[in-house]
């Protein structure tokens, strides 16, 4: 922890016990004195701070701690001390374009934060009167999202998928959106991120010049799954103090929630609890609830989630992924399928999902416009094992103009993306969604039917590409 933490707590007076056992990252501490759940507890080995999270008590005098740390070093018979709070961070108005760590520490090898205050990362929820409703449609500039699944002002959106098939280029695309469209901050939670991993994205915000307006909180996969645990709860302290004290418009970005679900998993197996369905921990639905509910809106300003979300073996039946699409607004599934065929961003049209999606909420023209999309990519969807094996000539006129046109439409919804424009050579296109409506509305009338498919494919909108 932070020189300032340790200062401030006083820990260094009596110890409240001692180490009785090391299993791993797990910690059975014998004390004088019971600390509650959740307090943090430090001990030091050769100046070097060890932080340990209170989990369990065993009995009147023995309680088990996960740690925050390596385990390198502990041993029996180590005096621990109690720091006097819950874990809490350092927050401060200077904290964008900064990585950090789970106890907001510096990654970046920059100065640590000059804390302004500290907040304790198991803060509660607002009170239900002081938050707000959605505020309608957030608008991403990604033509397949504005017009089929928009994203809720103030709501939660997942994004879900198996490895490999694009979740984090779109993460990195709506973050460029929040700050180019929306003119707001983002703060990134990396969730178990690999090392290469957290450096390649780091690096490529940078070259896309969206880090200075976004605050980074990685809790890397080789650290104890304590951090992998926390440290969602970590970035969402900074969203809210964005959101509160600096009154800002904040998208607050997980990226992987599953391995938030894992590392829970894997502490509950530590702690010795009995598994539940599928070897998820019996506290599931609980640890879930405890992030999802702190992303809110109120008079203050507006926390919009987007949450990627690994799905194992590409089952949406998984228990951990049902969950956690039990808290969202819109859903956003990623295609192997769509990827196989070049169509980027990958997100296939049908089963992605928003609460929005009524004539209320959306108005008739765009209400109009979607369902009509979607009704011939349904169309397309049911005919393409005919067009396979007997061609599409054996179909009757009617369907197979409806085949070509959604067959266009596929191919417009693709798009270049900022967050990769280094690497295609190709500018990031931004498209409003009055462009994208009017140019699907064409598409659906007939008004594109002699341009080749070729001419939709990775464009910006449709006046743009015919220029």
């Amino acid at each position: 922890m932070t020189a300032d933490f340790l200062h401030e707590n006083s820990w260094q007076a009596d110890a409240i016990g001692f180490i009785a056992a090391v299993h791993g990252p797990v910690v059975e501490v014998n004390c004088r004195m019971l600390p509650p759940l959740r307090r943090a507890l430090i001990t030091q080995v050769d100046a070097e701070t060890f932080m340990f999270e209170v989990h369990q008590h065993l009995d009147q005098h023995h309680i088990r701690a996960i740690t925050l740390h390596e385990t390198g070093g502990l041993y029996r018979g180590m005096p621990v001390y109690d720091s006097g709070a819950s874990l809490h961070v350092p927050v401060t108005g200077d904290c964008l374009g900064r990585l950090l760590n789970v106890f907001g520490e510096p990654l970046d090898g920059g100065e640590p934060l000059a804390a302004e205050e500290f907040r304790n990362i198991h803060t509660g929820p607002p009170p239900l009167a002081a938050t707000l409703e959605n505020r309608g449609i957030l608008e991403t500039g990604i033509k397949v999202i504005d017009l089929l699944c928009p994203f809720v002002a103030g709501g939660k959106t997942g994004l879900f998928g198996g490895a490999g098939v694009g979740k984090t280029v779109l993460v990195m695309e709506f973050m460029h959106a929040i700050a180019a469209i929306h003119h707001g901050v983002s703060v990134f939670a990396g969730v178990g991120e690999r090392l290469r991993e957290g450096h390649e994205l780091w690096t490529e915000m940078r070259k896309a010049d969206v880090m200075r307006n976004t605050l980074m909180v990685f809790g890397q996969m080789d650290e104890s799954p304590g951090v992998r645990f926390r440290v969602g709860l970590s970035a969402l302290s900074y969203a809210e103090f964005l959101r509160d004290t600096m009154k800002k418009e904040v998208l607050f970005v997980m990226d992987n929630v599953f391995r938030f679900v894992q590392a829970g998993s894997e502490i509950s197996s530590l702690l010795g609890r009995m598994p539940a369905t599928v070897g998820y921990q019996p506290t599931l639905h609980t640890e879930v609830a405890e992030l999802q509910d702190r992303i809110l809106s109120t008079d203050n300003g507006s926390i919009t989630s987007v949450q990627a979300v690994y799905v194992p073996a590409d089952d949406m039946s998984d228990p951990a992924v049902n969950v956690i699409l039990k808290h969202l607004d819109t859903t956003v599934i990623l295609s192997r399928q769509q990827a196989s065929k070049g169509i980027y961003p990958a997100i296939d049209p049908l089963i992605s999902t928003s609460k929005l999606m009524d004539r209320y909420s959306l108005g008739n023209t765009h209400y109009a416009v979607a369902e009509g999309v979607r009704e011939a990519m349904a169309k397309y969807a049911e005919l393409e094992d005919i067009i396979t094996m007997l061609g599409i000539e054996e179909l009757s006129k009617q369907d197979r103009m409806t085949v070509l046109r959604a067959r266009k439409l596929q191919r417009y919804f693709t798009q270049p993306f900022w967050a990769t424009a280094a690497y295609t050579g190709m500018a990031g296109k931004s498209v409003p969604l009055a462009a994208t409506l009017a140019d699907c509305e064409a598409f659906l009338l007939g008004k594109y039917d002699d341009i080749p498919e070729e001419r939709c494919y990775f464009q910006g909108s449709m006046q743009e590409a015919l220029q």
